[in-house]
């Protein structure tokens, strides 16, 4: 049997030019085949001596975001393990 569960990441960038600090911020979504969501949420901060490099920033953002994710997924599975063995249970990073 295959499932197939699909990551989407949206990437959000201030682009106002008054502003001292360069802001991308990252959602993460996880949707399985079951209908279920887990969100993760990353941000980035454009150092104002470093020279903007956009793709920087965004890969930066992305990477917390799906850091976040992975994260809440691994919550998410102790729970459900926990549940299941009526005992409480963590699961290593």
């Amino acid at each position: 049997m295959t499932h197939t569960w699909k990551v989407s990441v949206d990437l959000f960038s201030t682009d106002d030019t008054d502003s001292p600090e360069h802001l991308t911020a990252a959602h993460a979504v996880l949707t399985t085949t079951a209908g279920n969501r887990i969100e993760g949420f990353g941000r980035a901060r454009l150092n104002p001596t470093d020279r903007d490099v956009p793709e920087i920033g965004e890969e930066l953002a992305a990477a917390r975001a799906l850091r976040d994710l992975a994260d809440r997924l691994l919550r998410a599975t102790s729970d459900d393990i926990s549940q299941v063995e009526h005992q409480k249970i963590r699961l290593a990073r």
